[in-house]
């Protein structure tokens, strides 16, 4: 395919305004090309209300990239394959494993690239760290996710329903970044979601898990935070401790921090996706969504006072 290769850009919310739109502008190997949303509208680039509005037009369009809610999502992934183009997802993939096995099977077919994202993945500090810990053994780990629904997700009721996955759209990024730096397998031993009165998706939730059958790796998942927000990772070796804080951003070995590295999250996938639709390849890492998908089902279930955004 020659370069740039013309995208469209579906779901025109928060997560798209803010980190989407300024990482596809940025990347030279992909031109905007349209905007779907039922609600948002893109500046100079034309705008349909549906995906079936955009493949009827017969704009020429090599990829979409989904910034949809989780839950419907599969139904315009399936759309934009059929149609011939290539798929990049926001986290997480979809409401389902089983969705998005479906969808691998689909692109295949179509010979399509589809790209599960992880942003997260691609912080300052997480290839380094993964570098770091591939040759020690773990000892212990923990997790420390903590963040303000009010200030990252203003009014978006869906993600305390069914499907919204609640306080893990943003606990799988943490789930993302160690299940790609722990040079072992991970798996969650008991959980427990803590519910709002009447919602349908956890607001926070603790996770008991192990490496490789040996060490215990602890996450604590809140919505609920106020004030200065946590996201760090802890995790102890045979030969020192690391810590990744600010979401993976800030890499520390026992104590020290080390030099930073990556053009930015958004950026990365964006030249990822680019990469991945040259080489005709995929990348659908679902570990991340396996373990949330444990968790709900191993998990004891409580109820909270009721939420208001």
């Amino acid at each position: 395919m020659s370069h740039p290769f013309k995208l469209a850009l579906v779901g025109i919310g928060k997560i798209a305004r803010d980190q989407h739109l300024p990482a596809i502008a940025g990347e030279a190997g992909i031109e905007l090309a349209a905007a779907v949303s039922r609600n948002g509208r893109v500046d100079h680039v034309p705008n349909f209300t549906d995906i079936a509005a955009l493949i009827e037009s017969g704009l020429a369009i090599d990829a979409v990239s989904l910034c949809t809610p989780p839950v419907g999502r599969h139904k315009i992934a399936a759309q934009a394959l059929a149609a011939g183009f290539h798929v990049m997802l926001e986290k997480p993939p979809g409401a389902t494993l089983a969705e998005v096995h479906q969808l691998q099977a689909q692109a295949v077919a179509a010979g399509r690239s589809l790209f599960a994202t992880w942003h997260s993945r691609h912080a300052a500090g997480v290839a380094a760290a993964a570098m770091w810990l591939a040759d020690k053994r773990i000892t212990r780990a923990s997790i420390v996710w903590r963040e303000d629904i009010r200030v990252w997700h203003p009014g978006q009721e869906w993600i305390l329903e069914a499907g919204g996955l609640g306080v893990f759209d943003p606990g799988i990024n943490a789930l993302s970044i160690v299940t790609a730096i722990l040079p072992g397998a991970l798996r969650i031993e008991k959980a427990k979601l803590v519910f709002p009165e009447g919602r349908g998706a956890p607001i926070a939730a603790e996770l008991a898990m192990v490496h490789d059958d040996t060490a215990p790796v602890m996450a604590d998942f809140d919505f609920r935070q106020t004030g200065p927000q946590s996201w760090d990772i802890t995790i102890e070796t045979d030969q020192g401790t690391l810590m990744l804080t600010e979401g993976g951003a800030r890499l520390w070995i026992d104590g020290v921090e080390q030099a930073a590295q990556g053009i930015g999250e958004y950026p990365a996938l964006y030249r990822r996706f680019a990469e991945l639709v040259a080489a005709g390849q995929s990348d659908c890492d679902l570990r991340p969504l396996t373990l949330v998908a444990d968790a709900f089902l191993l998990g004891e279930r409580t109820e909270t006072d009721p939420f208001a955004f």
